[in-house]
């Protein structure tokens, strides 16, 4: 049996700004809001007695694809210039979704660096199925990677 990976949880410098961004980009919801101090054992980032702010943003499903947005309050944590290319170490989110075009254009009013403008493309499924789909891509307002597609049809497998 494999195990499930239910969240990813991606250190944000303004909690408030970051779910802003998810609700109005992708539609998701707040499932969990609050402060905690870190114990400093599990987490490799900040230390024992740090003041933080967890938000948990929750999409379609309830147990996957949550996503954690954490946020130092006190102290700040010293935060890296924001990335223009993907490198290793870095995760790549993949979303699906029913408007593409709509997701690149409210990540642009809301601040995003778009890399790749809405294209159209085509991929060969894991049935051997031809996907006709619509792609954007864009950093998040913390310089996640974000790669969003549309299926526009699918022609089964010859």
């Amino acid at each position: 049996m494999a195990d499930t990976i239910k969240r990813t949880t991606l250190a944000v410098r303004d909690a408030e700004k970051a779910a802003q961004w998810y609700e109005t980009v992708f539609g998701m919801t707040r499932w969990y809001d609050k402060p905690f101090t870190l114990s400093g054992k599990s987490l490799a980032m900040g230390q024992a007695g740090d003041e933080t702010r967890l938000v948990i943003m929750k999409a379609n499903d309830p147990v996957v694809g949550m996503i954690g947005l954490l946020e130092w309050i006190n102290p700040r944590q010293e935060t890296p210039p924001l990335p223009t290319k993907v490198t290793f170490g870095a995760p790549v989110f993949v979303v699906s979704s029913e408007d593409a075009k709509g997701a690149c254009e409210r990540a642009r009013k809301m601040g995003s660096r778009i890399h790749c403008e809405p294209r159209p493309f085509s991929v060969t499924g894991a049935s051997n199925e031809t996907k006709h789909m619509v792609g954007v891509s864009f950093f998040d307002l913390d310089g996640y990677f974000f790669e969003v597609n549309q299926v526009l049809r699918i022609e089964p497998a010859s």
